[in-house]
């Protein structure tokens, strides 16, 4: 998530106010009393606009595609908690353990084990349609902010403030999409022309055209990596090694994102480096590479396992997510539980790999 995305919207080039992209903020430009459009209503746009419409004259969203939105739990951590965690940081794990045990059920068994545990995906819906309607009363403005996708298909979210923000006097919500940009405004598809000064594009990354690798890398023989990922499918061994590239950890890679979390999965690949670092240290290798063998068999089982993922058999068709490469394939997060891939990351076979 490092090549932001432009939308190729016609006549973008053209807009002679203030472009900004949410990736490479502005924090010196002042939002008091402008006129703004916001582009995109994903996790960036569930963030900011909560905290930029108080601020504008006048704010246009322009939604593509709806997100489900569950409630936020954030309530204050009392005094004594602190102290607790403070004087006792193993309860800090305890604390760490549940929380992404509650996030493991919702995201993880729901998403990737939708075709055993489909009650779980049902259920979440429900919560987060529940919470719709408690926010916001309007059963216009509900049903366009009501996704018409599987929950898990495109990557959900949590807030308070989010639905509450389109009841605003200054905030319109505008689903039938843009025709053209234009110097000082925006042609909807609904024939009208909205005035404005500033431009938000909250539309994240070009994730499977320009990143993947987001630079070049280049293995034995001159094989190109983002090349050799687009003619042979996305794949990495565990998440992190590819046949042809010695000595490359690839952090970033297919199948490597685990229990939704940045910081499990980072967990998860230090934990894979360092069985693997321990082995060839033991046999003075300074060479390591997987096996053609080896990753073609966790390919596979990677495959079998999204087979039952709620993105081969939610309702998915609607979702414009980046969860799918350009190829349809769901090739982005790791289908299995947390607990399960920190178990693998300490259990691989060392002989999937060629150490000399």
């Amino acid at each position: 998530l490092s090549q932001t995305h432009i939308p190729n919207i016609p006549g973008i080039e053209t807009f002679k106010g203030k472009l900004i992209h949410t990736a490479a903020w502005d924090h010196g430009y002042d939002l008091n009393g402008k006129r703004a459009a916001v582009i995109g209503t994903g996790a960036t746009a569930v963030q900011l606009l909560p905290m930029i419409a108080p601020k504008l004259k006048q704010v246009t969203v322009f939604q593509r595609t709806a997100i489900w939105v569950t409630p936020k739990s954030d309530g204050p951590v009392a005094p004594w908690v602190q102290r607790m965690f403070a004087l006792l940081p193993f309860t800090q794990r305890i604390a760490r353990f549940f929380t992404d045990t509650i996030l493991e059920l919702i995201m993880v068994l729901g998403v990737l084990y939708n075709k055993q545990l489909p009650g779980v995906t049902r259920t979440m819906e429900k919560v987060a349609t529940a919470h719709l309607h408690r926010q916001i009363k309007d059963p216009a403005l509900r049903a366009k902010l009501m996704p018409t996708y599987s929950f898990g298909c495109k990557r959900p979210t949590f807030s308070n403030t989010y639905y509450p923000t389109f009841t605003r006097p200054n905030v319109e919500l505008v689903t039938e999409g843009i025709v053209r940009i234009e110097a000082d405004g925006i042609v909807g598809n609904d024939g009208r022309k909205r005035e404005i000064d500033t431009l938000v594009l909250a539309t994240g990354f070009d994730l499977w055209e320009k990143n993947f690798p987001a630079i070049e890398v280049v293995g034995k023989g001159g094989l190109n990596l983002g090349m050799w990922w687009r003619q042979n499918r996305f794949q990495a061994y565990e998440g992190i090694s590819v046949p042809g590239f010695p000595n490359l950890f690839s952090l970033p890679s297919p199948y490597a994102y685990s229990g939704l979390s940045y910081f499990n999965t980072i967990e998860v690949q230090m934990k894979h480096m360092k069985r693997l670092l321990k082995e060839m240290k033991r046999k003075n290798a300074t060479t390591f590479e997987v096996s053609k063998t080896a990753n073609a068999t966790y390919l596979q089982a990677m495959k079998q396992r999204v087979s039952r993922s709620v993105f081969v058999n939610g309702n998915c068709a609607s979702a414009n997510s980046y969860y799918f490469n350009q190829h349809g394939e769901a090739t982005l997060l790791r289908p299995t539980t947390t607990y399960l891939a920190l178990w693998q990351a300490s259990r691989f076979p060392l002989q999937d790999y060629v150490l000399s």
